[in-house]
């Protein structure tokens, strides 16, 4: 589990806040956790990929934004959608300083990466449902098939939010209309 800590604005009577936001592996993201001077709690509800029927979650986020990148414009936010991405690519790329650098061209990367992993994943299904073959049995054929049909859904809704990010990285400003 990751600890991000962020200072957050104060007014002139109070005194400033320190934010902390924690994040586990694989974008399960535990709710944040805000420390005011010597207590702490935390914020149910407090998740970007939460819709409220307009498609943005209740930070404003789009739906389908990773829990485990910031906001845009939060402090950091860059290099936890560098580390996020990095998680969405072959380990090897982390080697090249050229996606360290810039995280655009990561993001064009790992895009590129699971629209792969996408159509492989497509050819192996309808190779699956297409077999004469019963050779490992109708059972574990159906079991397979149905393995690689959620897993294209998930690939599908990790496409979405990688796409977001780039939007975010390339500049694109999300907001929630009335």
């Amino acid at each position: 589990m990751t600890a991000v800590a962020y200072r957050r604005g104060s007014g002139d009577d109070m005194a400033p806040v320190l934010v902390f936001r924690q994040f586990r592996p694989g974008g399960v993201s535990a709710a944040p956790v805000h420390q005011t001077g010597g207590s702490a709690h935390t914020t149910a509800g407090h998740s970007a990929g939460q819709a409220g029927g307009t498609g943005f979650g209740r930070l404003g986020l789009p739906t389908g934004w990773p829990e485990a990148v910031l906001p845009p414009g939060a402090p950091d936010w860059e290099q936890s959608a560098s580390a996020w991405l990095f998680d969405c690519c072959p380990s090897g790329y982390r080697a090249y300083p050229v996606l360290h650098r810039h995280p655009t061209v990561l993001a064009r990367f790992a895009a590129d990466f699971v629209e792969g992993r996408i159509r492989s994943n497509r050819r192996a299904l309808a190779r699956a449902r297409s077999s004469s073959d019963d050779q490992p049995g109708p059972q574990t054929l159906d079991a397979a098939t149905a393995m690689l049909e959620a897993d294209e859904r998930r690939l599908v809704r990790l496409r979405r939010a990688i796409a977001l990010v780039e939007e975010a990285l390339r500049g694109k400003v999300f907001i929630r209309r009335p």
